[in-house]
């Protein structure tokens, strides 16, 4: 009998904003740039990339490719999708 694998993906459990701030604040702790993206999308994807869009203005396809690894997005338009999901970043000392 063989084991059948399923990809995982973290949208599925991203379901509240609790989980979401702690996921974001792992990702953030380890300072890489392509995880962080890749979580934004995860999150986006959680919430709804065509809402996403509708409330960036910023094509769906172009918010797909916007998360995928080895991307450099404009700094604004990670601003925008983060309002969009109701994430604030915030530094401390």
């Amino acid at each position: 009998m063989k084991n059948k694998l399923t990809t995982f993906d973290a949208a599925q459990y991203l379901d509240s904003k609790e989980v979401i701030a702690e996921y974001l604040s792992q990702i953030l702790e380890d300072g890489d740039m392509d995880e962080l993206l890749s979580a934004i999308g995860d999150i986006a994807k959680a919430k709804g990339m065509s809402l996403i869009a509708k409330e960036t203005g910023l094509g769906r396809e172009s918010l797909y490719k916007t998360f995928n690894s080895g991307t450099q997005p404009r700094f604004d338009t990670v601003v925008k999708v983060l309002n969009s999901l109701g994430v604030k970043l915030q530094a401390s000392a």
